[in-house]
């Protein structure tokens, strides 16, 4: 039978820039089975999906903004994603409290969401950690929610259910938090982060 530790210890404490001239064509990108990152402004294969276009003037293609210290209304993307959410935590014995909270601050409910060092999704899952986790289109929700449940699960073994830790680890990973004596690296988005996610935790357990 799966052992697993619940969480215990609550201690409170974008796309790689691609330069495009204004009306330019779209980007497309996809992730291949090797864990590696392709763009084209011209896609031939069916697993390229749109990057999401969210600086008009500029022409630059970001994912959305993270680290939103608040709950988005459910008409904006929650709902349609409550009862893959509801399965994974269930299925991985997390709070399904945590994972919205760590969905809103790494994505905001934006499956298209591709951040600047290549995470993608709505757990903003790095290429290789979607390979270990056996996510093999981290572009699908559903994939994407399974696969960062997955590996929240396996943080939160590896740190006795210490949620800080665990965040923390999701954030900078876990030769970071080794580094640092195995508490909070000293980096300030890590540490920013870890207080936002604790912060919407107790937010949604509280149905705000």
């Amino acid at each position: 039978m799966r052992r697993v530790r619940p969480l215990l210890a609550l201690a409170l404490g974008g796309l790689i820039a691609v330069a495009a001239r204004a009306g330019a064509a779209e980007v497309y990108s996809y992730v291949d089975g090797e864990g590696v990152l392709h763009f084209s402004n011209a896609p031939t294969d069916p697993r390229y999906r749109r990057v999401n276009r969210t600086d008009g003037r500029t022409g630059v293609y970001r994912a959305a903004p993270q680290a939103r210290a608040r709950p988005v209304p459910p008409s904006r993307g929650l709902d349609r994603y409550r009862e893959k959410i509801r399965a994974a935590a269930e299925k991985y014995a997390l709070p399904e409290a945590l994972l919205l909270a760590v969905m809103a601050v790494e994505s905001n409910f934006d499956h298209r969401a591709l951040s600047e060092k290549g995470a993608v999704g709505l757990m903003q899952l790095m290429p290789l950690t979607a390979k270990d986790m056996y996510v093999e289109d981290a572009w699908d929700p559903a994939q994407n929610i399974e696969g960062g449940a997955r590996y929240l699960r396996i943080l939160a073994n590896q740190y006795e259910g210490d949620m800080v830790r665990t965040l923390a680890a999701y954030n900078a990973g876990p030769e970071a938090v080794r580094r640092a004596g195995g508490t909070v690296p000293s980096i300030p988005e890590t540490q920013e982060y870890v207080r936002k996610v604790v912060a919407l935790y107790h937010a949604y357990k509280a149905g705000r």
